[in-house]
């Protein structure tokens, strides 16, 4: 047998080694999920053993740790719907338009200088930006609105807002940068000015990118947890204030995990159906999501 032969098989055995390899993880990744699944689904049929379904998701009391305990998760609902609100109203508007302005008009040295400092304020701890809220964000809050509580949703969303900007200003520049140069050229043939190329080309063009980062910037602010623990407080308050204490869903899990809790009691148990809740919404939202970039695509044709 002469080399190049060996060489063949020897590339051959190398391609099965990687591509099992490659199965196993892509397996392994399953059954991880599976099992995650699989947890919250048994611990949570164990919560609607004893509390049922209409009054845990029709409740406007929570409070699992009192005497006579209430399991009705709207508070939790409105404090994570505040506070990811206030959020998506800071990170998608900055994000989107940063990402227009590094990919359609910056000026490339610009943009090396520009996205780098974008980027790092994604690694900075979350536990960074709760105290930041807290020290900084609620004192401006409270010199400008008097009747702002120390622990509060709005602070606790801005916050959010900053730290996930980062995400949606880099996804949707990824995005922005991928519609093909042909595509602007021909717009500006047509006598299209740059602020035409970018609302008739380049959006749509990368529609589905800026919202795939839209999702991900608030599923990310949905499981966030460190920012609201120490920003946002744990009061479960059925309010649309955001100036008031909130608890969201993230930090009741935070707090119910401190041991709190006795094993197998319902207050226990709510800690998963409370995790199984946050996890159908993050589900719902990526399936929507992916329901609005397959009606643009076949609008678009």
């Amino acid at each position: 047998m002469d080399l190049s032969s060996r060489n063949i098989i020897r590339q051959k055995k190398l391609n099965g080694v990687v591509r099992n390899l490659l199965l196993a993880c892509a397996v392994l990744t399953v059954f991880i999920t599976v099992g995650i699944i699989l947890s919250l689904v048994m611990n949570t049929f164990s919560f609607f053993k004893e509390v049922s379904l209409w009054s845990f998701l029709t409740g406007t009391e929570w409070t699992p740790l009192f005497a006579n305990p209430q399991y009705g998760v709207l508070p939790l609902i409105a404090g994570t719907l505040i506070v990811t609100l206030c959020a998506a109203v800071i990170a998608l508007p900055l994000g989107l338009f940063s990402a227009i302005y590094l990919s359609e008009y910056a000026h490339p040295r610009t943009r090396k200088f520009l996205k780098p400092i974008l980027e790092i304020l994604a690694g900075i701890p979350s536990i960074v930006y709760g105290y930041f809220a807290l020290n900084l964000i609620t004192p401006v809050l409270q010199s400008l609105i008097p009747q702002t509580e120390i622990y509060n949703a709005a602070s606790a969303g801005i916050a959010m807002g900053i730290m996930i900007m980062p995400m949606v200003c880099s996804l949707s520049e990824d995005a922005l940068s991928a519609v093909p140069t042909g595509m602007k050229h021909g717009g500006y043939a047509l006598g299209a000015n740059r602020l035409e190329v970018v609302l008739g080309i380049s959006l749509p063009h990368a529609f589905s990118g800026i919202v795939s980062s839209f999702v991900l910037a608030l599923s990310r602010a949905i499981g966030e947890t460190m920012i609201v623990t120490v920003a946002a407080g744990a009061r479960p308050t059925f309010t649309l204030n955001p100036l008031v204490s909130v608890q969201t869903l993230t930090s009741f899990i935070a707090q119910a995990s401190q041991g709190d809790n006795a094993h197998g009691t319902t207050s226990y148990y709510a800690l998963y159906a409370v995790g199984m809740l946050l996890f159908v919404i993050t589900f719902t939202m990526n399936i929507f999501a992916h329901h609005v970039i397959r009606r643009r695509k076949e609008a678009m044709g």
